[in-house]
């Protein structure tokens, strides 16, 4: 596992996800309380990005068609997605975020 720094705990806002890139992945780093997820930043339905929509109760909302994704398995939780999102392994050091893009948490070749 290779982690690489993606961002600080501080950076991340309460309600919504933080769009970043890192390599070739586009990611949405996004926390629920004290714990922090990556997910890619692709609507596995509508391909936008999820960065852009609601983040609440452990779910980040498509803003396009409301497509519900849980973080932390990255699997649809309402219609009309029907496809998971990847997921990746994530480390908090410190006050700093660092996620690992060459593994995938849930087995979704990220796009």
């Amino acid at each position: 596992m290779a982690f690489e720094r993606v961002c600080s705990l501080d950076e991340i806002p309460s309600d919504e996800a933080l769009a970043r890139t890192l390599g070739r992945y586009d990611l949405a780093v996004a926390r629920d309380g004290d714990e922090v997820f990556v997910v890619q930043d692709l609507c596995s339905h509508a391909a936008v990005a999820l960065s852009e929509g609601e983040v609440s109760n452990c779910q980040i909302e498509c803003w396009l068609h409301g497509s519900m994704f849980d973080l932390r398995t990255g699997k649809p939780t309402s219609l009309p997605a029907t496809e998971p999102v990847a997921t990746f392994p994530v480390e908090v050091r410190d006050n700093d975020v660092y996620v690992d893009t060459d593994t995938t948490l849930n087995g979704v070749t990220p796009a």
